[in-house]
Formats: structure tokens, C-alpha cells, sequence
């Protein structure tokens, strides 16, 4: 069984900063790609920043420039770095984790935490 718990979120006002982290841990031998996900209310979730098992990194356009997506591997760990937060950076962030548990590839996905920003 995999488990993954995030960290971080909060409320801060506008051009504040957060940073979220996310630990996997249990049966994981293996992992590619992490990314950070994001859910609004009323609206859908989506992908905020994805980085793979070498590094490569995407973002979406609304946060280029302004969230870096970093991971450390002796960790299981992946980390969203959110500077000049705006109040439209207010959603419930989910991290995702593509990971080898022993029998197959499968997606995990974090409980969700809360970004609040106020303007």
C-alpha cells in the first residue's frame, strides 16, 4: 500500500508565499513522474505542474514563472514552490504519484490541502 501526505498549505495574502511538500511512503519501489494538482470550487481539477524521473518539468501557464515544481528522490518526496501567490491560486492542491508497487504502476494521489489567498 502506498500512502502519500502533503504539507504546507495555508492562507496568505497576495504576493505571499507557500511551499507544499508531499511524502510518499509503504510498498514503493519505484517512481516516475509527480506532479501537483488543483481544484477550485465550481470548477475542475487541474494540472498545476508535473516533473519526471529526470527532472523535466511542465507547468500550466497561469503559474510559469511563479511556481517551481522540485523533487528529491532519496525522499520520495515532491515539492511546489508558490511565490507571488494571487487569489486565483486559491483551490485544494492534490499531489499525484506515478509508482511501482511491486506488482504494477499505478497513480496515487494525496488527501488534498487547502491554499488560501487572500487579496
Amino acid at each position: 500500500q502506498v500512502q502519500l501526505v502533503e504539507s504546507g498549505g495555508g492562507l496568505v495574502q497576495a504576493g505571499g508565499s507557500l511551499r507544499l511538500s508531499c511524502a510518499a511512503s509503504g510498498s514503493i519501489f519505484s517512481i516516475s513522474d509527480m506532479g501537483w494538482y488543483r481544484q477550485a470550487p465550481g470548477k475542475q481539477r487541474e494540472l498545476v505542474a508535473s516533473i519526471t524521473s529526470g527532472s523535466s518539468t511542465k507547468y500550466v501557464d497561469s503559474v510559469k514563472g511563479r511556481f517551481t515544481i522540485s523533487r528529491d528522490n532519496a525522499k520520495n518526496t515532491v515539492y511546489l514552490q508558490m511565490n507571488s501567490l494571487k487569489p486565483e491560486d486559491t483551490a485544494v492542491y492534490y499531489c499525484n504519484v506515478d509508482a511501482w508497487n511491486s506488482k504494477f504502476w499505478d497513480v496515487y494521489w494525496g488527501q488534498g490541502t487547502q491554499v488560501t489567498v487572500s487579496s
